[in-house]
């Protein structure tokens, strides 16, 4: 019987030999010492024998048991030891070649152009403020002059969302920033002069416009302020944002629910060339007009003591304006290759144009 145990240690020790990766050595472990191997086979056959024959050849399988483990696990320790030498000769790292470096971070334009947009009005004395994305009708349509009637309160233009308990309306998505216009003169006394830069949703999508894009809204409320005011302070943002001093600026009369009088803003600009400040035609760039008093007194302030005037950009049309970007869509595709070219380095930032 103990030429069995003799063939079995020989058969080991020469696959044991043959194997030259983990997997194979795991597999001469598994079939001799597993649970299904043949030394466990073995000594599950002790049973059978008698107990003198059981005793000596439990004693001669549990030494052969111990030899061939300590085989095992050394011809396992050697294996690792090659494949480990083996990955340092073919891993090396010529030190003489340059290192590779990662791609650098781009600011997106959106981002680029929010900062420009702040770093110009703070210059005048405007400071950030900021409100929910998710509104009350009353904040973002009533309170700003807006009746119920009006074409902007359909569903076909704006996204709304169920009602709070105890609300009886519908909640929206902002249409526009107005809401911390709003919510500003409730909470602050005056002197007011702040902008509202930050998302906005409306129920349109194609080449120039999406149902989420970004606005930035101004307000100035103060004793004394009259038309010249505004036309001053969008004037010379104008100017400097497109760092053009003498970019034509024209006020045309408009509409709008919550100013009186209203006005649209153009700039000059060539039709045929696209150039900013060049050619005969005009292109409009943002509303304005004179805080209605209606507004005043919806907020809690005396129309007759106090006066403002309101502004409002769509902050991508600028950034498409001064970037020369064709498609609104292109700000929101993710797309590496498009931010590589539109993108702006952090180590940039922006700053306001000397001489403006």
């Amino acid at each position: 019987m103990a030429n069995d145990l003799e063939n079995l240690k020989n058969d080991t020790i020469a696959a044991l030999q043959r194997a030259s990766t983990h997997s194979e050595w795991d597999a001469v472990r598994v079939g001799t010492l597993g649970r299904s191997g043949t030394l466990t086979g073995l000594l599950r056959q002790l049973g059978s024998f008698s107990h003198e024959e059981r005793k000596e050849r439990g004693q001669a399988l549990n030494r052969l048991r111990d030899e061939l483990t300590h085989l095992i696990e050394q011809r396992g320790r050697e294996i690792e030891a090659l494949a480990l030498q083996q990955r340092l000769a073919e891993e090396t790292v010529d030190i003489t070649q340059p290192t590779p470096t990662a791609p650098v971070g781009l600011i997106h334009p959106i981002s680029r152009t929010i900062e420009e947009i702040t770093t110009i009005f703070g210059a005048m004395g405007f400071h950030l403020a900021e409100g929910p994305d998710v509104e009350s009708q009353w904040h973002n349509f009533s309170a700003l002059n807006t009746p119920k009637h009006h074409p902007a309160r359909t569903e076909q233009d704006t996204f709304y969302l169920p009602a709070l308990e105890g609300e009886e309306e519908l909640r929206v998505l902002r249409t526009q920033t107005s809401g911390v216009q709003v919510r500003t003169m409730l909470q602050e006394k005056p002197p007011i002069r702040i902008i509202a830069p930050g998302r906005t949703y409306r129920a349109d999508h194609d080449a120039t416009h999406s149902p989420m894009f970004h606005q930035c809204e101004g307000l100035v409320i103060e004793k004394g302020i009259t038309l010249g005011h505004l036309k001053g302070c969008l004037t010379e943002f104008l100017r400097a944002f497109f760092n053009q001093p003498d970019l034509p600026v024209r006020f045309r009369a408009s509409y709008f629910p919550f100013t009186e009088p209203s006005m649209e803003i153009d700039i000059g600009w060539s039709r045929e060339t696209g150039a900013i400040g060049a050619g005969a035609d005009w292109l409009e760039v943002l509303g304005a007009g004179m805080v209605h008093a209606r507004v005043l007194s919806n907020c809690g302030l005396d129309p007759a003591e106090w006066q403002g005037f309101a502004f409002g950009m769509g902050i991508e049309r600028l950034a498409m304006l001064k970037n020369g970007i064709a498609d609104l869509r292109s700000f929101y595709e993710s797309d590496l290759r498009w931010l590589r070219h539109y993108g702006f380095s952090a180590l940039s930032p922006a700053t306001l144009t000397e001489g403006l």
